[in-house]
């Protein structure tokens, strides 16, 4: 796989390569092909390294005797950032380190799949990053975001989408969406808006008044 740096514009979205299932090669070309920073967490670099991919930052704990210096020569230029904070996983210190160096948005990959809590909380602590940083999480099936108060975008017919909450969400309306909602209320593990789809070709609105809404676009 070749290198990325084909721009470099701390206003595209950075790209994070966690530790989950890889995604498929022509995936992780496009994010790379327009990624101006690529940061890779440590317990994905070796993944990382057989691909042929240049790394730009390498971040994480280090722990089990993990000698990160073995890397400043085959990465070189790498910056290694140590965060030894337990109170907090790798991708969410990938996320804090980001916005240090004021970069508003990340793509995110190989953060789904192999283990399921980790899934489920790469997929749920993006929420407290809302107004602080634009996040994606990307897999070969989904493309998931957090969702602000009003969200428009344009899709064709039968796209599929869910709607998934993240604890509470009310006040919920949408316009173009095959099982429309108006002023509904989703609750995690009760009822969430799995599986909807879009109605016809057109802008797709979804509004709702509290809580934090997950979007995903979904490929069968």
């Amino acid at each position: 796989m070749s290198s990325h740096h084909i721009v470099r514009d701390d206003q595209e979205p950075a790209l994070i390569i966690a530790n989950g299932a890889a995604c498929s090669p022509e995936l992780l070309g496009q994010l790379l092909e327009w990624s101006p920073l690529v940061v890779v967490l440590d317990s994905a670099i070796e993944r990382v390294i057989d691909l042929g991919i240049k790394v730009d930052v390498l971040l994480g704990d280090f722990d089990r005797g993990f000698d990160p210096e073995i890397y400043k020569t085959s990465q070189y230029p790498i910056e290694i950032i140590h965060t030894p904070d337990q109170d907090k996983t790798d991708l969410e210190k990938a996320f804090d380190y980001l916005i240090e160096r004021k970069i508003p948005a990340a793509n995110v990959v190989w953060a789904t799949g192999k283990r399921a809590d980790h899934t489920i909380t790469n997929l749920t602590n993006i929420v407290r990053y809302r107004n602080l940083l634009k996040i994606v999480i990307l897999d070969d099936h989904s493309k998931i975001f957090l969702l602000p108060d009003k969200f428009e975008k344009w899709y064709t017919a039968k796209t599929p989408i869910s709607l998934i909450p993240i604890g509470v969400v009310s006040g919920i309306y949408s316009t173009n969406l095959e099982y429309s909602l108006q002023n509904d209320t989703l609750t995690m593990g009760y009822r969430t808006g799995s599986s909807n789809a879009v109605a016809k070709d057109g802008i797709v609105i979804i509004t709702h008044k509290s809580g934090d809404l997950l979007l995903m676009e979904c490929m069968d």
